[in-house]
């Protein structure tokens, strides 16, 4: 599964490389790729502390993702029908079936 970030700039969800490494530079962790372009030409430098904080938020909802998608341990399993004991045939049920 890949990281799915989200754009500080214009607030739209995009999926950088894995190795956060565009054919022409570096990818942003928080800018898309619109937005670091238009960063970039303004002469505005990314902030590394924002940048690893969104990392690490994209990192832990991956995990919290697959966690999810694991399901729980053990799935609930019941018996199909009642155990066949004796004490489970003595009853009020099995006498009144023996009366009519």
């Amino acid at each position: 599964m890949r990281l799915v970030l989200e754009c500080v700039e214009c607030g739209g969800h995009y999926l950088p490389p894995e190795s956060l490494v565009y054919p022409d530079g570096p990818a942003s962790a928080i800018w898309c790729t619109a937005c670091q372009t238009a960063k970039r030409t303004a002469g505005v430098r990314e902030d590394p502390l924002l940048a690893r904080v969104a990392l690490a938020a994209a990192r832990a909802a991956l995990a919290h993702r697959a966690a999810d998608d694991a399901g729980p341990a053990r799935a609930d399993v019941r018996p199909s029908r009642p155990p066949l004991s004796r004490r489970a045939r003595s009853g009020p049920g099995g006498v009144r079936s023996k009366l009519g």
